[in-house]
């Protein structure tokens, strides 16, 4: 069963990366994760949402509600890993990975549906759209997928693992991302007259080197944040001072005080700066996920799921990266873990692949912590 198990899943990996689909697009994504769960059975459930997929396994004696998550988009990004079975959506790849997560989920699917009579509850799937824009979980919590979810269990290939480990800690995980869109508004002029204008090249230069003080005199060595500026735009030939730039960046903390502390230090550079250069500042500030918090007693479930599975279990680094499992544990205890892929560049790469040997230990770990809670809810 394992092997022909692992052969399935590979498959499926394969089709869903030859044939992926961007944020709130992944229109055939769907129809192919419910005719997989349909061809064994799995109940499918009501949703509101044009994309992703739902669905129960009920098992024979009655217990609580547990989810598993997998996230079911891809990026724009044209692929360059030379694979047989690479993109053939032109400008769109699995550059994350979520394939990989994909398969997992439906892995443990189909095991949890071949023992469905022995669970004592339901275990819920979510095949979630629109990950990478941040915003996916919020409308499949507002679809009513988790009002009766008493916990959550969820992963994420992590490429500078070998096969075989997994990452598992409680408390932060991953970043709260926040974006930034600033226009400094200033006056334009020949350069060779600069002080008949108001120039906002200089105002940005100066205000790119500030921004870089809010982490490394405002927050403490002690705790951990980023301020990064990752776009810059401004003039367009080598004699005429702009009249406007516009910078664009992203902030990443994992404090709920901390993120409140750097937006209010970010607007008052922003602002003072720009009124030292005579500047009008226009700043557009766009909340992303919050922080990813394990929930310490499912955390621990999960850990011991993953040592009944041989797998060799680490205390992860956290990642500034930002992932919108965040939401759902503000919601429902859970976890969330890193899962080892041996990969070749990190994620959202052009080059990224995993090592398809990690795809049936995710599906069988996800299926064994998804029991183990069923089992015993009452310690969490």
């Amino acid at each position: 069963m394992s092997r022909e198990l692992e052969k399935r899943l590979i498959s499926i990996r394969r089709h869903l990366h030859q044939y992926p689909e961007l944020s709130n697009e992944e229109f055939e994504t769907t129809k192919s994760i419910q005719n997989w769960l349909e061809e064994e059975g799995i109940e499918i459930r009501h949703t509101g949402l044009k994309t992703g997929v739902f669905a129960d396994i009920k098992g024979g004696r009655p217990g609580p509600t547990v989810a598993i998550r997998a996230d079911i988009d891809g990026l724009p990004i044209e692929e360059r890993t030379g694979l047989p079975f690479a993109s053939k959506v032109k400008g769109v790849m699995h550059a994350c990975g979520h394939d990989f997560h994909t398969a997992a989920v439906i892995g443990a699917a189909y095991l949890l549906k071949e023992y469905q009579s022995e669970l004592c509850g339901t275990v819920r799937l979510l095949f979630q759209p629109a990950e990478e824009l941040g915003g996916g979980a919020v409308h499949v919590i507002k679809d009513g997928q988790i009002d009766d979810v008493a916990a959550v269990i969820g992963l994420h290939n992590k490429p500078n693992l070998p096969v075989g480990t997994i990452g598992i800690k409680d408390g932060p995980l991953m970043a709260a991302v926040d974006r930034f869109h600033v226009v400094l508004q200033g006056k334009g002029s020949h350069a060779a007259i600069p002080q008949h204008g108001k120039d906002p090249i200089a105002a940005a230069a100066q205000l790119i080197t500030a921004l870089q003080t809010i982490v490394s005199r405002n927050v403490s060595p002690l705790e951990s944040a980023v301020v990064s500026v990752t776009r810059v735009t401004g003039g367009n030939t080598w004699n005429v001072i702009p009249g406007d730039v516009i910078l664009e960046g992203t902030i990443r903390t994992f404090s709920s005080g901390i993120r409140e502390e750097v937006k209010e230090k970010f607007y008052s550079i922003v602002n003072h700066i720009a009124a030292a250069f005579s500047q009008e500042a226009e700043i557009g500030w766009f909340p992303g996920p919050p922080a990813l918090l394990n929930h310490p007693a499912v955390t621990e479930m999960a850990r011991r799921s993953a040592r009944q599975q041989s797998l060799h279990v680490i205390n992860p680094e956290p990642s500034m990266g930002g992932e919108d499992f965040a939401y759902y544990l503000q919601h429902i205890p859970g976890t969330f873990a890193f899962f080892g892929t041996n990969g070749n560049e990190d994620w959202h790469h052009p080059a990224f692949t995993v090592d398809e040997k990690a795809i049936i230990k995710a599906a069988h770990f996800l299926y064994e912590s998804a029991k183990d809670l069923l089992y015993n809810h009452d310690k969490w």
